[in-house]
């Protein structure tokens, strides 16, 4: 790519789903395309190989995702049981809301390595930004002063 060419904003929704670095969108955030190979599902590269932003910005970075993840999943639960109810139907009586209940954990079963990389994407999205002139800016280093949320740490 040519540092004179101008660069178009790639859109943060298509970014966060492609699982593209938040700084530049163009780097690969996961270090293997697919999320169902299990040895390598959430390895991720040091740093982006485009940009050089770093991933981990400090240690225990992506503990948080646990919370993002678990959202998803209410959001992809809440939306499968509304889809449920209106297509088939749910009622004690016929025992289609177990069968429901067993349907969505077996599908929350198999996506969970999508979730999870899902959840690291859109992590990092909160706290690095785009930079549309990302060629001409070094990334920004963790701040190891202040901590994440601009405070002196307690320690």
């Amino acid at each position: 790519m040519c540092a004179t060419h101008k660069q178009e904003k790639k859109s943060l929704l298509a970014s966060v789903l492609s699982n593209k670095c938040p700084r530049c969108r163009t780097g690969n955030l996961f270090t293997s395309p697919r999320p169902y190979n299990l040895s390598t599902t959430m390895r991720m590269p040091e740093k982006c190989p485009v940009c050089g932003q770093r991933y981990e910005l400090e240690t225990g970075f992506y503990f948080g995702t646990g919370y993002v993840s678990y959202a998803l999943s209410v959001l992809f639960t809440f939306i499968f049981f509304v889809g449920y109810g209106l297509t088939i139907g749910l009622s004690f009586y016929d025992n289609s809301i177990f069968w429901c209940l067993g349907a969505n954990a077996l599908l929350l079963l198999v996506l969970q390595p999508v979730l999870q990389r899902l959840s690291r994407s859109i992590w990092i999205s909160f706290f690095v930004r785009y930079d549309k002139d990302w060629m001409n800016h070094k990334p920004q280093a963790p701040n190891h002063e202040f901590g994440r949320f601009g405070m002196a740490d307690a320690g």
